[in-house]
Protein backbone atom coordinates (compact mmCIF):
# COMPACT_ATOMS: atom_id res chain seq x y z
CA UNK A 1 0.00 0.00 0.00
CA UNK A 2 1.55 3.41 -0.88
CA UNK A 3 1.90 6.04 1.42
CA UNK A 4 -0.73 8.86 2.67
CA UNK A 5 -0.92 12.07 1.60
CA UNK A 6 0.44 13.14 4.17
CA UNK A 7 3.84 11.84 4.24
CA UNK A 8 6.68 13.63 2.24
CA UNK A 9 6.85 12.89 -1.28
CA UNK A 10 4.09 15.19 -2.16
CA UNK A 11 5.83 18.01 -1.01
CA UNK A 12 9.00 17.74 -2.22
CA UNK A 13 8.48 19.07 -5.68
CA UNK A 14 6.12 22.65 -6.03
CA UNK A 15 2.89 22.10 -7.91
CA UNK A 16 2.60 22.75 -11.18
CA UNK A 17 1.39 25.87 -11.81
CA UNK A 18 -2.23 26.97 -12.19
CA UNK A 19 -4.30 27.76 -15.03
CA UNK A 20 -6.54 30.74 -14.58
CA UNK A 21 -9.66 28.21 -15.06
CA UNK A 22 -8.62 27.15 -12.02
CA UNK A 23 -7.83 29.57 -10.00
CA UNK A 24 -11.65 31.20 -11.11
CA UNK A 25 -13.33 28.40 -9.84
CA UNK A 26 -11.40 28.28 -6.85
CA UNK A 27 -12.41 32.08 -6.44
CA UNK A 28 -16.20 31.60 -6.74
CA UNK A 29 -16.33 28.52 -4.46
CA UNK A 30 -14.33 30.88 -2.06
CA UNK A 31 -17.29 33.30 -2.36
CA UNK A 32 -19.73 31.06 -1.47
CA UNK A 33 -17.71 29.70 1.82
CA UNK A 34 -16.72 32.62 3.16
CA UNK A 35 -18.31 32.88 6.21
CA UNK A 36 -16.70 33.71 9.69
CA UNK A 37 -15.74 37.40 9.16
CA UNK A 38 -12.01 38.61 8.26
CA UNK A 39 -10.34 35.91 10.58
CA UNK A 40 -12.19 32.81 9.36
CA UNK A 41 -12.04 34.28 5.88
CA UNK A 42 -7.86 34.57 6.10
CA UNK A 43 -8.25 31.15 7.75
CA UNK A 44 -10.23 29.54 4.92
CA UNK A 45 -7.77 31.03 2.52
CA UNK A 46 -4.43 29.80 4.55
CA UNK A 47 -5.59 27.18 4.50
CA UNK A 48 -6.31 26.26 0.80
CA UNK A 49 -3.87 28.30 -0.96
CA UNK A 50 -0.72 27.63 1.55
CA UNK A 51 -1.60 24.28 3.52
CA UNK A 52 -3.18 21.99 0.91
CA UNK A 53 -2.87 23.76 -2.59
CA UNK A 54 0.68 25.18 -2.11
CA UNK A 55 -0.63 27.71 -4.54
CA UNK A 56 2.34 30.73 -2.39
CA UNK A 57 4.38 30.02 0.71
CA UNK A 58 3.54 31.17 4.01
CA UNK A 59 5.91 33.70 3.75
CA UNK A 60 4.67 35.41 1.06
CA UNK A 61 1.32 35.15 2.02
CA UNK A 62 1.96 36.81 5.60
CA UNK A 63 3.70 39.50 3.61
CA UNK A 64 0.57 40.29 1.29
CA UNK A 65 -1.69 40.07 4.26
CA UNK A 66 0.43 42.40 6.51
CA UNK A 67 -0.14 45.11 3.74
CA UNK A 68 -3.28 44.27 3.26
CA UNK A 69 -3.65 44.90 6.64
CA UNK A 70 -2.84 49.02 6.80
CA UNK A 71 -4.96 49.28 3.98
CA UNK A 72 -8.95 50.52 4.75
CA UNK A 73 -11.06 48.17 3.54
CA UNK A 74 -11.77 44.92 3.96
CA UNK A 75 -8.69 42.94 4.34
CA UNK A 76 -9.76 39.58 3.23
CA UNK A 77 -11.05 40.80 0.40
CA UNK A 78 -8.38 42.37 -0.57
CA UNK A 79 -5.84 39.65 0.58
CA UNK A 80 -7.90 37.58 -2.20
CA UNK A 81 -7.02 40.07 -4.58
CA UNK A 82 -3.93 40.26 -4.05
CA UNK A 83 -3.10 36.95 -4.80
CA UNK A 84 -5.18 36.55 -7.62
CA UNK A 85 -2.82 39.57 -8.87
CA UNK A 86 0.14 38.04 -8.07
CA UNK A 87 -0.53 34.92 -9.89
CA UNK A 88 -2.61 35.77 -13.48
CA UNK A 89 -1.70 39.66 -13.08
CA UNK A 90 -4.78 42.25 -13.54
CA UNK A 91 -7.17 40.16 -14.55
CA UNK A 92 -6.16 37.53 -12.27
CA UNK A 93 -6.71 40.08 -9.29
CA UNK A 94 -10.18 41.67 -10.74
CA UNK A 95 -11.15 38.04 -10.78
CA UNK A 96 -10.51 36.95 -7.30
CA UNK A 97 -11.98 40.48 -5.47
CA UNK A 98 -15.21 40.90 -7.81
CA UNK A 99 -16.20 36.94 -6.93
CA UNK A 100 -15.36 37.21 -3.35
CA UNK A 101 -18.15 39.74 -3.35
CA UNK A 102 -20.36 38.94 -5.80
CA UNK A 103 -22.36 35.93 -4.50
CA UNK A 104 -22.96 37.78 -1.24
CA UNK A 105 -24.48 41.21 -3.00
CA UNK A 106 -26.54 38.74 -4.62
CA UNK A 107 -27.83 37.31 -1.25
CA UNK A 108 -28.10 40.31 0.38
CA UNK A 109 -30.34 41.84 -2.64
CA UNK A 110 -32.58 38.89 -2.18
CA UNK A 111 -32.68 38.84 1.83
CA UNK A 112 -33.22 42.57 2.04
CA UNK A 113 -35.77 42.39 -0.58
CA UNK A 114 -37.82 39.46 1.62
CA UNK A 115 -36.93 41.28 4.31
CA UNK A 116 -38.18 44.65 3.48
CA UNK A 117 -41.39 42.77 1.91
CA UNK A 118 -42.40 40.61 4.32
CA UNK A 119 -40.72 41.55 7.38
CA UNK A 120 -43.19 41.47 9.40
CA UNK A 121 -44.20 37.72 9.00
CA UNK A 122 -43.85 35.32 11.91
CA UNK A 123 -41.26 33.46 10.09
CA UNK A 124 -39.18 36.58 9.59
CA UNK A 125 -40.20 38.09 12.77
CA UNK A 126 -38.81 35.43 15.07
CA UNK A 127 -35.72 34.34 13.11
CA UNK A 128 -34.48 38.22 13.57
CA UNK A 129 -36.24 38.05 17.39
CA UNK A 130 -33.32 35.37 17.86
CA UNK A 131 -30.56 36.31 15.38
CA UNK A 132 -30.10 40.35 16.96
CA UNK A 133 -29.49 39.47 20.59
CA UNK A 134 -26.89 37.32 19.19
CA UNK A 135 -25.42 39.89 16.78
CA UNK A 136 -24.78 41.77 19.99
CA UNK A 137 -22.52 39.07 21.86
CA UNK A 138 -21.04 39.06 18.85
CA UNK A 139 -20.18 42.76 18.65
CA UNK A 140 -18.70 41.87 22.39
CA UNK A 141 -16.87 39.25 21.09
CA UNK A 142 -15.22 40.96 18.40
CA UNK A 143 -14.20 43.62 20.98
CA UNK A 144 -12.88 41.38 23.23
CA UNK A 145 -10.79 39.38 19.99
CA UNK A 146 -9.11 43.16 19.11
CA UNK A 147 -8.48 44.21 22.69
CA UNK A 148 -6.69 41.34 23.90
CA UNK A 149 -4.95 41.55 21.12
CA UNK A 150 -4.21 45.37 20.37
CA UNK A 151 -3.84 46.78 24.07
CA UNK A 152 -0.45 45.33 25.44
CA UNK A 153 0.03 48.47 27.80
CA UNK A 154 -1.77 51.48 29.23
CA UNK A 155 -0.91 53.78 26.52
CA UNK A 156 -2.87 52.02 23.97
CA UNK A 157 -5.70 51.45 27.06
CA UNK A 158 -5.63 55.07 26.94
CA UNK A 159 -6.36 55.86 23.25
CA UNK A 160 -9.19 52.88 23.06
CA UNK A 161 -10.90 54.93 26.46
CA UNK A 162 -10.68 58.45 24.41
CA UNK A 163 -11.71 56.92 21.36
CA UNK A 164 -15.12 55.65 23.73
CA UNK A 165 -15.31 58.82 25.08
CA UNK A 166 -15.08 60.71 21.98
CA UNK A 167 -18.21 58.74 19.39
CA UNK A 168 -20.12 58.06 22.70
CA UNK A 169 -20.22 60.80 24.97
CA UNK A 170 -19.02 63.67 22.41
CA UNK A 171 -20.35 62.15 19.45
CA UNK A 172 -17.55 63.21 17.23
CA UNK A 173 -17.15 61.65 13.36
CA UNK A 174 -15.68 58.26 12.94
CA UNK A 175 -13.41 59.85 10.46
CA UNK A 176 -12.02 62.24 13.44
CA UNK A 177 -10.89 59.58 15.82
CA UNK A 178 -8.86 57.68 12.77
CA UNK A 179 -7.12 60.83 11.97
CA UNK A 180 -6.00 61.74 15.54
CA UNK A 181 -5.24 57.93 16.71
CA UNK A 182 -2.79 57.72 13.26
CA UNK A 183 -1.51 61.37 13.94
CA UNK A 184 -0.80 60.13 17.73
CA UNK A 185 0.85 56.58 16.20
CA UNK A 186 2.93 58.36 13.68
CA UNK A 187 4.54 60.95 16.64
CA UNK A 188 4.55 57.82 19.61
CA UNK A 189 6.29 55.67 16.82
CA UNK A 190 9.19 58.10 16.89
CA UNK A 191 9.16 59.16 21.13
CA UNK A 192 8.26 55.61 22.44
CA UNK A 193 8.23 53.39 19.82
CA UNK A 194 8.22 50.10 22.27
CA UNK A 195 4.98 51.54 23.06
CA UNK A 196 3.54 50.75 19.16
CA UNK A 197 5.54 47.90 18.51
CA UNK A 198 2.14 45.38 18.97
CA UNK A 199 -0.31 44.95 15.98
CA UNK A 200 -0.45 45.83 12.62
CA UNK A 201 1.99 42.34 12.11
CA UNK A 202 1.05 38.65 12.15
CA UNK A 203 4.62 36.85 13.10
CA UNK A 204 6.72 35.03 11.64
CA UNK A 205 6.14 32.03 8.71
CA UNK A 206 5.97 29.43 10.46
CA UNK A 207 7.93 25.81 8.93
CA UNK A 208 7.17 25.67 5.07
CA UNK A 209 4.50 22.75 4.28
CA UNK A 210 6.24 22.44 0.91
CA UNK A 211 7.65 23.81 -2.27
CA UNK A 212 4.63 26.44 -3.40
CA UNK A 213 3.83 27.76 -7.03
CA UNK A 214 4.88 31.15 -5.51
CA UNK A 215 7.53 30.36 -3.03
CA UNK A 216 9.60 32.22 -0.72
CA UNK A 217 12.47 32.45 -3.36
CA UNK A 218 10.32 32.48 -6.37
CA UNK A 219 11.39 35.81 -8.30
CA UNK A 220 9.24 38.31 -8.83
CA UNK A 221 7.37 38.24 -11.91
CA UNK A 222 7.49 40.86 -14.97
CA UNK A 223 4.05 42.63 -14.11
CA UNK A 224 4.96 43.10 -10.26
CA UNK A 225 7.47 45.01 -10.52
CA UNK A 226 7.57 48.38 -9.59
CA UNK A 227 6.62 50.86 -12.06
CA UNK A 228 5.99 54.61 -12.07
CA UNK A 229 4.49 54.50 -15.18
CA UNK A 230 2.49 51.54 -14.03
CA UNK A 231 1.32 53.16 -11.08
CA UNK A 232 0.60 56.38 -12.62
CA UNK A 233 -1.75 54.32 -15.36
CA UNK A 234 -3.67 52.18 -12.32
CA UNK A 235 -4.56 55.61 -10.57
CA UNK A 236 -5.72 57.48 -13.92
CA UNK A 237 -8.24 54.59 -14.40
CA UNK A 238 -8.89 53.91 -11.12
CA UNK A 239 -9.86 57.83 -11.04
CA UNK A 240 -12.22 57.46 -14.23
CA UNK A 241 -13.88 54.32 -12.66
CA UNK A 242 -15.04 56.40 -9.87
CA UNK A 243 -15.35 60.07 -11.66
CA UNK A 244 -17.61 58.53 -14.49
CA UNK A 245 -20.73 56.68 -12.63
CA UNK A 246 -20.26 59.66 -10.29
CA UNK A 247 -20.28 62.41 -13.16
CA UNK A 248 -23.39 60.53 -14.67
CA UNK A 249 -25.36 60.70 -11.02
CA UNK A 250 -24.79 64.43 -10.42
CA UNK A 251 -25.43 65.12 -14.36
CA UNK A 252 -28.55 62.96 -14.48
CA UNK A 253 -29.61 63.29 -10.95
CA UNK A 254 -28.27 65.93 -9.31
CA UNK A 255 -25.81 65.97 -6.48
CA UNK A 256 -29.19 66.11 -3.95
CA UNK A 257 -30.18 63.00 -5.18
CA UNK A 258 -30.63 60.04 -3.11
CA UNK A 259 -28.06 57.73 -5.24
CA UNK A 260 -25.40 60.57 -5.99
CA UNK A 261 -25.49 61.07 -1.99
CA UNK A 262 -24.95 56.86 -1.67
CA UNK A 263 -22.28 56.75 -3.84
CA UNK A 264 -20.64 60.16 -2.66
CA UNK A 265 -21.38 58.85 1.81
CA UNK A 266 -20.16 55.20 0.65
CA UNK A 267 -16.47 56.39 -1.21
CA UNK A 268 -15.80 58.59 2.34
CA UNK A 269 -16.91 55.12 4.36
CA UNK A 270 -14.51 52.73 1.98
CA UNK A 271 -11.59 55.16 2.41
CA UNK A 272 -12.31 54.81 6.76
CA UNK A 273 -12.64 51.14 7.20
CA UNK A 274 -9.65 50.78 9.52
CA UNK A 275 -9.56 48.38 11.76
CA UNK A 276 -12.71 46.17 9.52
CA UNK A 277 -16.32 46.10 9.25
CA UNK A 278 -17.00 47.14 12.93
CA UNK A 279 -15.46 49.62 13.05
CA UNK A 280 -16.78 52.09 10.18
CA UNK A 281 -19.85 50.85 11.03
CA UNK A 282 -20.62 54.12 13.97
CA UNK A 283 -20.02 55.80 10.98
CA UNK A 284 -22.08 54.16 8.38
CA UNK A 285 -24.98 54.48 11.37
CA UNK A 286 -24.15 57.90 11.83
CA UNK A 287 -24.84 59.00 8.12
CA UNK A 288 -27.17 56.35 7.39
CA UNK A 289 -29.69 56.50 10.34
CA UNK A 290 -28.76 59.92 11.73
CA UNK A 291 -28.05 62.21 8.65
CA UNK A 292 -29.81 60.74 5.90
CA UNK A 293 -32.80 58.95 7.15
CA UNK A 294 -32.04 55.96 4.23
CA UNK A 295 -33.35 53.57 7.36
CA UNK A 296 -34.07 53.36 10.97
CA UNK A 297 -32.00 52.27 13.83
CA UNK A 298 -34.01 49.23 14.13
CA UNK A 299 -33.62 48.30 10.51
CA UNK A 300 -29.56 48.92 10.92
CA UNK A 301 -29.69 46.34 13.47
CA UNK A 302 -31.33 44.18 11.41
CA UNK A 303 -28.81 44.77 8.53
CA UNK A 304 -26.36 44.00 10.45
CA UNK A 305 -27.70 40.11 11.43
CA UNK A 306 -28.20 39.66 7.75
CA UNK A 307 -24.65 40.60 7.11
CA UNK A 308 -23.37 38.03 9.90
CA UNK A 309 -25.17 35.52 8.29
CA UNK A 310 -24.02 35.58 4.83
CA UNK A 311 -20.99 35.03 2.90
CA UNK A 312 -18.34 37.39 2.27
CA UNK A 313 -17.04 40.55 3.77
CA UNK A 314 -19.11 41.83 6.82
CA UNK A 315 -19.12 45.69 5.57
CA UNK A 316 -21.34 44.25 2.48
CA UNK A 317 -23.87 45.13 5.40
CA UNK A 318 -23.97 48.29 3.13
CA UNK A 319 -25.88 46.51 0.60
CA UNK A 320 -28.23 46.08 2.75
CA UNK A 321 -28.27 49.66 4.08
CA UNK A 322 -28.54 50.68 0.34
CA UNK A 323 -31.18 48.36 -0.75
CA UNK A 324 -33.76 49.66 1.78
CA UNK A 325 -32.70 53.43 1.73
CA UNK A 326 -33.13 52.69 -2.04
CA UNK A 327 -36.45 51.05 -1.58
CA UNK A 328 -38.18 53.57 1.04
CA UNK A 329 -37.18 56.48 -0.68
CA UNK A 330 -38.55 54.61 -4.28
CA UNK A 331 -35.47 56.58 -5.48
CA UNK A 332 -36.99 54.77 -9.12
CA UNK A 333 -40.75 55.63 -9.13
CA UNK A 334 -43.21 53.61 -6.51
CA UNK A 335 -43.64 51.20 -9.59
CA UNK A 336 -40.02 49.79 -9.01
CA UNK A 337 -39.19 49.28 -5.66
CA UNK A 338 -37.19 46.15 -6.36
CA UNK A 339 -35.07 47.61 -9.10
CA UNK A 340 -34.64 50.68 -6.97
CA UNK A 341 -32.95 48.59 -4.09
CA UNK A 342 -31.64 46.25 -6.33
CA UNK A 343 -29.25 49.96 -8.12
CA UNK A 344 -28.75 51.25 -5.23
CA UNK A 345 -27.47 47.91 -3.43
CA UNK A 346 -25.30 47.13 -6.51
CA UNK A 347 -24.01 50.94 -6.94
CA UNK A 348 -23.19 51.00 -3.46
CA UNK A 349 -21.04 47.99 -3.53
CA UNK A 350 -18.97 49.47 -6.96
CA UNK A 351 -18.14 52.80 -4.68
CA UNK A 352 -17.39 50.46 -1.41
CA UNK A 353 -15.02 48.21 -2.95
CA UNK A 354 -13.06 50.10 -5.73
CA UNK A 355 -10.83 51.55 -3.59
CA UNK A 356 -9.65 48.34 -2.73
CA UNK A 357 -9.09 47.12 -5.96
CA UNK A 358 -7.13 50.23 -6.53
CA UNK A 359 -4.96 50.15 -3.51
CA UNK A 360 -3.86 46.25 -4.63
CA UNK A 361 -3.01 47.05 -7.95
CA UNK A 362 -1.24 50.19 -7.57
CA UNK A 363 0.91 49.69 -4.53
CA UNK A 364 0.76 45.61 -5.24
CA UNK A 365 4.24 45.87 -6.99
CA UNK A 366 5.78 48.26 -4.52
CA UNK A 367 5.36 45.75 -1.51
CA UNK A 368 6.68 42.84 -4.14
CA UNK A 369 9.72 44.53 -4.70
CA UNK A 370 10.70 45.39 -0.92
CA UNK A 371 10.08 42.28 0.42
CA UNK A 372 10.17 44.28 4.17
CA UNK A 373 8.09 44.79 6.55
CA UNK A 374 5.99 48.17 6.19
CA UNK A 375 6.82 50.95 8.26
CA UNK A 376 2.94 51.64 9.04
CA UNK A 377 2.87 49.90 12.33
CA UNK A 378 2.77 52.48 14.66
CA UNK A 379 -0.36 54.61 13.31
CA UNK A 380 -1.62 51.24 12.38
CA UNK A 381 -1.60 50.48 16.09
CA UNK A 382 -2.59 52.77 17.18
CA UNK A 383 -6.11 53.22 15.42
CA UNK A 384 -6.83 49.59 16.46
CA UNK A 385 -6.91 50.31 19.70
CA UNK A 386 -8.77 53.42 18.80
CA UNK A 387 -11.21 50.70 17.34
CA UNK A 388 -11.45 49.19 20.37
CA UNK A 389 -13.45 51.83 21.76
CA UNK A 390 -15.39 52.06 18.83
CA UNK A 391 -16.54 48.90 18.80
CA UNK A 392 -17.42 48.76 22.59
CA UNK A 393 -19.93 52.24 21.59
CA UNK A 394 -21.34 49.83 19.02
CA UNK A 395 -22.04 46.80 21.56
CA UNK A 396 -23.59 49.19 23.41
CA UNK A 397 -25.49 50.76 20.10
CA UNK A 398 -27.11 47.34 19.47
CA UNK A 399 -27.46 46.10 23.84
CA UNK A 400 -29.85 49.45 24.07
CA UNK A 401 -31.81 48.73 20.79
CA UNK A 402 -32.28 44.91 21.30
CA UNK A 403 -32.41 44.13 24.57
CA UNK A 404 -34.49 47.41 25.31
CA UNK A 405 -36.78 47.89 22.13
CA UNK A 406 -38.55 50.42 23.51
CA UNK A 407 -36.14 52.53 25.09
CA UNK A 408 -35.17 52.29 28.96
CA UNK A 409 -38.89 54.12 29.97
CA UNK A 410 -40.21 50.27 29.17
CA UNK A 411 -38.98 47.24 30.49
CA UNK A 412 -36.08 45.06 29.56
CA UNK A 413 -36.86 42.30 27.38
CA UNK A 414 -35.69 39.45 29.31
CA UNK A 415 -36.19 36.99 26.45
CA UNK A 416 -33.95 38.80 24.32
CA UNK A 417 -31.66 39.05 27.18
CA UNK A 418 -31.32 35.63 27.40
CA UNK A 419 -30.34 34.90 24.28
CA UNK A 420 -27.91 37.49 24.58
CA UNK A 421 -25.81 35.36 27.19
CA UNK A 422 -26.43 32.26 26.03
CA UNK A 423 -24.51 33.45 22.69
CA UNK A 424 -22.40 35.40 24.58
CA UNK A 425 -21.39 31.99 26.46
CA UNK A 426 -21.08 29.67 23.38
CA UNK A 427 -19.05 32.05 22.18
CA UNK A 428 -16.79 32.86 24.85
CA UNK A 429 -16.85 29.70 27.05
CA UNK A 430 -17.26 27.04 24.43
CA UNK A 431 -15.75 29.13 21.50
CA UNK A 432 -18.78 28.13 19.31
CA UNK A 433 -18.13 29.07 15.51
CA UNK A 434 -20.50 32.49 14.83
CA UNK A 435 -22.72 30.49 12.12
CA UNK A 436 -23.44 27.54 14.56
CA UNK A 437 -24.30 30.39 17.50
CA UNK A 438 -26.56 32.25 14.59
CA UNK A 439 -28.37 29.41 13.52
CA UNK A 440 -29.12 28.05 17.24
CA UNK A 441 -30.20 31.64 17.95
CA UNK A 442 -32.52 31.83 15.17
CA UNK A 443 -33.89 28.85 15.30
CA UNK A 444 -34.71 29.78 18.98
CA UNK A 445 -36.58 33.29 18.19
CA UNK A 446 -38.63 31.29 15.28
CA UNK A 447 -39.98 28.89 17.95
CA UNK A 448 -40.69 31.31 19.95
CA UNK A 449 -42.94 33.47 18.22
CA UNK A 450 -44.45 30.54 16.79
CA UNK A 451 -45.97 29.36 20.19
CA UNK A 452 -46.20 32.81 21.15
CA UNK A 453 -48.74 33.94 17.91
Amino acid sequence: MSAPETSTPDTRTAPAPISFRAAFLFWLKLGFISFGGPAGQISIMHQELVERRRWISEGRFLHALNYCMVLPGPEAQQLATYIGWLMHRTWGGIAAGVLFVLPSLFILIALSWLYIAFGETTLIAGLFYGIKPAVTAIVVQAAHRIGTRALKNSLLWAIAAASFVAIFALNLPFPAIVVAAALIGAIGGRLAPDKFQVGGGHGKASPSFGPAVIDDDTPTPEHARFKWSRLARVALIGALLWAIPMGLLVGGLGWDHTLTQMGWFFTKAALLTFGGAYAVLPYVYQGAVGHYGWLSAPQMVDGLALGETTPGPLIMVVAFVAFVGGYQKAVLGPDSLFLAGAVAATLVTWFTFLPSFIFILAGGPLIETTHKDLKFTAPLTAITAAVVGVILNLALFFGYHVLWPKGFDAPIDWIATAIAIAAALALFRYKRNVIHVIIGCALFGLILKMLMA
